[in-house]
This record gives C-alpha cells, sequence and structure tokens, in this order.
C-alpha cells in the first residue's frame, strides 16, 4: 500500500498501519573481524618465517591469503584511525596519537566526523559492530566520566565495547572500559586481560547470532599484544627461552631463510646490515645475552598466549556456522618496537622519562619479567630480528616501521584453489575498510549523522582475491611520522630517516626500487636522481592534500605544543576511577594538593587521592592514623610520613612539590599548615604517567604504594580535594634544548 493511498482517520480503526522496512543487508551477506595485533613485526607469526608458534593465525592463513606487500603507518592510532575510516590518517586528523592535539587540523588527536568508521556506514545497512580490546582513538583528556563522549566507540557506530582506552594495558590489573564507563577489573583467580577480551568478543558474537542471525556483523578485535608490557603466564616464557638463545643475529637469517622458502620474499632478498646501535649477539657477555633472551622470550609467549585465544573465536564462528562467510582478516598495526631501546627494559615508564635502567637493575629481576610490577619491553636488536627483512622500526617510516603482516580467510568468497596462497601487489592499511564496503556492496553515504563526508582515500583490494597475477591497482601512497617520511610510486620508495637534532630540509633522501629490492638495502639515490626529486616532490603534493602539513620536525614528541592545562580543581568524593590524561596534570610543574578530612574518634586509614599503578605516580593516604604522602617516578619511590597520629575532628594535609631545576624537586607534607616532613626528588615526572588513574577516597587500581593493599578505602570523612598548579605556564618551544637531549639517547 502506498503513501497516497493510506487512510489516516481521526481513530486507528479509521487508519491504516504502517511499519516502514528497517535496513536488510542482501542474503549471503559475510561477516567481518578485523584481527588486529600491536607492534608485531613483518617476521613474527609463524606463517610469516617465525619460530614463534601461531597455529591459529597459520591456519587462517592456510585457508585464506597472505599479503606480502601490505603496509600500515608506523604508529598504533594513526593506523587504527585509517584501518576504521578508509583515508589517511593526517587527513583524519590522526597524524600522530590520540594522546595528543597539536594545534593543526591533521594533528588533533581525534578521528574527523567527516570521516565516518565502517561501523558508522554498516549501521544504517542493518549490520551490529562490536569493538573489543584497544581503543586509543578517543583524544585521552576526553576519556574521564564526563566525556566529552562524541569520540567514544559507541557513538562512533559500534553497538558494544569492552576494553581499554589508552595505548598499552597491565594484562594482569588492567583500567577497563565497557561502552561508556569504566569498569573495575574482574576478581577472578588467574585472571589475564587477553582472555577476558575473547570472554567478551564471544559473548557478543553468540548473542547477536541468537538473536538475529539474519543480520550480518562487524567485530573489531584490537588486543594489546604484543605491545608491552608483556605479561604472560611464567610457564609459556619458560618454554620459549631455549628456541632464542641463538640469539637475534642467528633469529634473523632463519627467519629470512623461511620466508625465501615460502616465498614471502624473493629469493634475492638480503638482510640490511644490523640497525645502528645493535651490537653483534656472540660479542655480547652471558649475563646479557640471558637477559635478553627473556625479554624476547615473554614477547614470544604473548604471540602464542594471544594465538590461542583467537582460536577460541574461530572455533566459536566454525560452531555457530558462520566462519566459512566471515571475512577474518589477521594484521599488525606497525612494526616491532624500539620504545625498548638498546638493553631492553623492565620498565619502559624509564624509557619515556629519559632515565634508562641499567643493565645490573634489570639483570637483578630477570625472573619477574613478564610480572605486573613491571612494563617490560626487548632490546632493539630483537625488534630487528621481529622485523626481519626490513630496517628499522615502529616510529620508521622504513619497511621495518610500516611493512607488515596481513591475512585474509574468506571460505566463502575465495577461489578454493586460492587457499595459502600469497598475494604481492603493493596496498596500505587505508585500503581494507574499502575493500569490505566493495564486497558488501554498502556505498559511502554523502553523509552521516547529517554531516558531510570526505571521499575515501583507499583503493579497494577486491581485484586480489581472484586475481593474484594482477599489477596493483595502489598508485601511490605517502607516510610521515614523527617527522620520518616516506613515498611508494611505480615500485620505486623515497625514504627519509629524520634527525630530531637537525632540520627537516637537511634531512637525507634515500631511494629504493621495490620491485627489485624488498628489504630497502641498496640505496639508488646518486643514481637516479630525477627519480628521487620526482618522489620528493610528489611527497610535498601528498602531504598538502592530506594534511600533513606543517610537518612536526621535533620527532619523539618531548616538547609538543598541547592544548591549554587547567590550572585548580577541586575533587568531591564519590568521583569515579579517572584516566591520567583527564586528571590533574601534575607532571613537570609545582604543585599543592590539598586533602580536607573529618577523622573519627576511632582514628582512620586509607587513601585520599593517587594517580598511577605500581609503575609510578602518587598516593596521598592515612596509615595507622598518619598522613603519608608516597611519590613514584619509576623505581625511585621517596615515602614522606608524619610523626603523630591525626585526631579526631577536621584537618587538611598538604603535599607541596616545588620544581628545583629542569629535573628535580623538593617535596613537602603539612597537617594544618604545620610542616610534618620533607623529601628531596632527585628525578620528577616531567612527561610520561602510568596508566592506572586517578582515584579519590581509595586506590581502585594497582597500588602506587608498597605499605598498602588496593582498593584501600578512606574510613574517615573526606570532605573535597583540591589540587593547584604553581606557576604552570607551558614557556617557550625548546625545540633546540630537545634536539639536545634526543642526541644523548
Amino acid at each position: 500500500m502506498s503513501d497516497e493511498s493510506r487512510r489516516l482517520g481521526r481513530t486507528m480503526v479509521e487508519s491504516d498501519p504502517f511499519w516502514p522496512a528497517e535496513p536488510t543487508p542482501p542474503p549471503g551477506t559475510p561477516n567481518v573481524v578485523y584481527c588486529v595485533f600491536d607492534d608485531v613485526g613483518y617476521s613474527d607469526f609463524g606463517c610469516y618465517g617465525s619460530e614463534i608458534a601461531t597455529p591459529n593465525i597459520d591456519r587462517l592463513a592456510s585457508g585464506g591469503l597472505r599479503y606480502t606487500n601490505f603496509h600500515t603507518t608506523s604508529l598504533c592510532s594513526p593506523t587504527r584511525a585509517s584501518l576504521l575510516t578508509g583515508r589517511n590518517h593526517h587527513a583524519v586528523g590522526m597524524g600522530t596519537l590520540a594522546n595528543y592535539d597539536l594545534g593543526f587540523d591533521g594533528y588533533r588527536g581525534a578521528i574527523s566526523r567527516e570521516a565516518a568508521m565502517l561501523p558508522e556506514i554498516l549501521r544504517e545497512q542493518g549490520w551490529n559492530s562490536f569493538a573489543v580490546g584497544k581503543w586509543h582513538l578517543t583524544p585521552m583528556h576526553h576519556t574521564g566520566p564526563s566525556g566529552p563522549f562524541y569520540q567514544w566507540p559507541t557513538q562512533r557506530g559500534f553497538d558494544r565495547f569492552y576494553g581499554f582506552m589508552d595505548g598499552a594495558m597491565n594484562h594482569w590489573e588492567p583500567f577497563l572500559t565497557e561502552d561508556n564507563h569504566h569498569v573495575a577489573t574482574p576478581d577472578t583467580a588467574g585472571y589475564h586481560l587477553t582472555t577476558d577480551l575473547m570472554d567478551h568478543a564471544v559473548k557478543f558474537v553468540s548473542d547477536q547470532q541468537s538473536v538475529a542471525p539474519d543480520k550480518p556483523f562487524f567485530l573489531y578485535l584490537a588486543f594489546g599484544a604484543g605491545h608491552s608490557p608483556h605479561h604472560v603466564p611464567k610457564e609459556l616464557i619458560d618454554a620459549y627461552e631455549p628456541v632464542f638463545e641463538k640469539g637475534w643475529d642467528a633469529t634473523r637469517a632463519d627467519r629470512l631463510a623461511r620466508q625465501q622458502a615460502m616465498g614471502l620474499v624473493p629469493g634475492t632478498t638480503r638482510l640490511p646490515p644490523r640497525n645502528p646501535g645493535v651490537p653483534v649477539w656472540d660479542d655480547l657477555p652471558d649475563e646479557e645475552r640471558r637477559l635478553y633472551v627473556r625479554f624476547q622470550a615473554a614477547f614470544a609467549a604473548m604471540i602464542t598466549h594471544t594465538d590461542r585465544e583467537i582460536g577460541r573465536m574461530i572455533d566459536t564462528l566454525e560452531r555457530i556456522g558462520a566462519l566459512t562467510n566471515t571475512i577474518f582478516v589477521v594484521m599488525s598495526d606497525n612494526g616491532a618496537s624500539q620504545e625498548g631501546s638498546h638493553a631492553g627494559t623492565l620498565h619502559q615508564g624509564r624509557y619515556f622519562e629519559r632515565a634508562p635502567m641499567t643493565l645490573a637493575q634489570s639483570i637483578d629481576k630477570i625472573d619477574e619479567i613478564g610480572e605486573t610490577q613491571w612494563f617490560n619491553n626487548y632490546p632493539l636488536g630483537w625488534a630487528m630480528a621481529g622485523n626481519t627483512p626490513c630496517k628499522f622500526y615502529k616510529q620508521n617510516t622504513h619497511g621495518g616501521g610500516v611493512r607488515d603482516p596481513l591475512v585474509v580467510h574468506w571460505p566463502a568468497g575465495l577461489a578454493a584453489d586460492s587457499a595459502g596462497s600469497l598475494r604481492h601487489q603493493f596496498h596500505h592499511v587505508s585500503d581494507l575498510t574499502p575493500t569490505i564496503l566493495d564486497v558488501v556492496a554498502a556505498p559511502l553515504p554523502t553523509t552521516v549523522n547529517g554531516i558531510a563526508q570526505m571521499p575515501l582515500h583507499g583503493t579497494p583490494m577486491t581485484y586480489t582475491f581472484h586475481e593474484p597475477d594482477a599489477p596493483t591497482r595502489k598508485v601511490v601512497q605517502h607516510f610521515e611520522m614523527l617527522g620520518h617520511r616516506g613515498i611508494v610510486a611505480d615500485g620505486w620508495k623515497a625514504v627519509t630517516l629524520h634527525d630530531a637534532r637537525t632540520l627537516i630540509d637537511d634531512d637525507r633522501w634515500e631511494l629504493y626500487h621495490l620491485d627489485d629490492d624488498f628489504s630497502e638495502t641498496v640505496d639508488l639515490a646518486e643514481r637516479h636522481p630525477d627519480v628521487l626529486r620526482s618522489l620528493v616532490e610528489r611527497w610535498w603534493e601528498e602531504a598538502a592534500k592530506y594534511k600533513v602539513l606543517p610537518v612536526d620536525e621535533r620527532a619523539g614528541g618531548g616538547t609538543r605544543k598541547r592544548r591549554p592545562v587547567r590550572a585548580s580543581w577541586t575533587l568531591w568524593p564519590g568521583l569515579e576511577r579517572v584516566p591520567s590524561d583527564s586528571a590533574p596534570q601534575l607532571q613537570n610543574t609545582s604543585h599543592i594538593i590539598t586533602a580536607h578530612v573529618t577523622v573519627p574518634s576511632g582514628g582512620c586509614e586509607g587513601a585520599l587521592i593517587t594517580d598511577g599503578d605500581r609503575w609510578g605516580g602518587y598516593a596521598m593516604f592515612v596509615q595507622d592514623g598518619v598522613p603519608c604522602f608516597h611519590y613514584h617516578f619509576p623505581l625511585e619511590r621517596h615515602e614522606v610520613r608524619g610523626v603523630d597520629a591525626l585526631t579526631p575532628g577536621d584537618h587538611t594535609i598538604t603535599w607541596t612539590l616545588t620544581k628545583l631545576d629542569r629535573v628535580s624537586g623538593q617535596g613537602q607534607l603539612q597537617v594544618d599548615g604545620v610542616v610534618v616532613g620533607t623529601v628531596e626528588i632527585p628525578r620528577i615526572i616531567r612527561g610520561w604517567m602510568p596508566i592506572g588513574g586517578m582515584n579519590l577516597g581509595c586506590d581502585n587500581g594497582a597500588p602506587v604504594a608498597t605499605t598498602y593493599e588496593s582498593p584501600f578505602p578512606f574510613t574517615g570523612t573526606l570532605d573535597r580535594v583540591e589540587v593547584q598548579l604553581i606557576g604552570h605556564d607551558p614557556g617557550p618551544d625548546r625545540t633546540a634544548e630537545h634536539r639536545a637531549e634526543m642526541g644523548k639517547q
């Protein structure tokens, strides 16, 4: 019945009812799973030449396709932004991490609403969408209990979300978020974040397929593995020690040989020279080699542990009859990480604070690698091996930063005789979502939520499914991260490694013919200056087109200009756990924290305010009736305790940190205006803050101090806590100072 012929009278009896049709995808529309690893190098899966056991990923590869020329950006947030939108990362505002808004449209740390995410598009086509795991796409100062929420997963098209908002997480004691609110870590024996994430992913999919099996689903499954910290059961780490005792040089050579035998790289591919600063394995002392093996064993164990969990999703899809018609994608967001520095680290916070641990400190705690108190990461040599046969690392735009594994499994849509085969066409992470939209025949809407949409930038890869030998349809792709730049076109690659101590115009560009030089080993810049000049000019054209400009030449981010910082806070009881980026920013500045409390007649104890976790931060608390303040620069703990117990009645407890010079400070604890203790702090937290979050009236995360156990609720009455930054001024651009500091690393 047409609208024109419908009766619409004064009553329903006199009127014809009408039910508008809900959007319904065509029968046979596949489901989609994006399974994203973190900081996993090109060679780190078994099916890409590794000795690390990944049988479930290998199973998907043997039944699907492996891409040998797939590229991403070289950091996590930008890759995820490009993946979910099908656009270039600067163009959508994610030129670097979601932690930073640098004041320019390409570097907002937020995805433009002119670039709808895949679930926002699919929702209008009748899909359900779920996000599980790492998000790191909301401006981090928007992740507190007051939002704003318009960049949270459920406001960007996902029906459900369970995971963590930050870029890294403690896998034993995570800070978790469900939908639009933060939730407590489950109190479960043997708890591990990866297992918890898969529990929720399986539940979301099983629930949806039970109730609406006619609707396809999109699952975005983003693990914390293998980003540091590499947290995993000790017995799995033990099992990998013998595997890596041969060292990174032999591991690298063995992986290349397997890659050549598999056809993943041409037989003529050579290993580039060791990356700068990576020593010959056999020249290292035994004690160092033992430490470095343990670091790598923890990483490998985490990859295998995650692969086991992926097996649960495969089994679930198979059990409910959905695996055959699910496009199951497995990838990494960038190459292996250089953030463990030359000797690896038990505490990556010290890497970010430019105060690396000594070898003696790490060797002393070798058996604790993988445990909750450590933010462990492997040394550069293992990152180099992970990126075999490419050079350099995550953050860089050479192959080690941007060439990554990609597995696509879809039995219903791929020819049976293509199972286990390779695809060598050049493609980029921005191409995946256009591929999905092409497959499911979902056009990009002109507007989404009333906002006009920018065009997709990616090139659909659909042709590669059935044309294994077709030339690539990807004409050109630019790269930029932290000043490092690159461009690929017509089989050539121009690339430069930016030095933060130099001006960007002084960077030296290299030239490689990728069709003949997979590992970027033979620099042809001097032999083909015209080709190089043309590519560099084209890079600037692409940069101008996609909001890469202005380039941030201050690689490392230590002096980046940020949004204005709020200097005064009044915090009231009942405040839920607040992510550190949304809490008072006390790093690198003098400040005062004052708690207003009432002590009952029987005395009291408990945490008043904390920010951080076992890895660092601060805690003001009362213990045995005595006021205390604990300041924790990673591995350097300073605690002040009053002498006398608080008497019943009202009191103010005040902590004042006075910054003395560039790195040090002095702390003072007062009760009712009377000084009860002082402490010299040789190193204050300058930039990095642990991810445990801020708590009021308790410590709901992993405890900051060592003398109490969480949650340690305050048993008196907490009226409020006031926080004041003293003389906070971002100051002038300290690029020169930053360059000098970077030169010491």
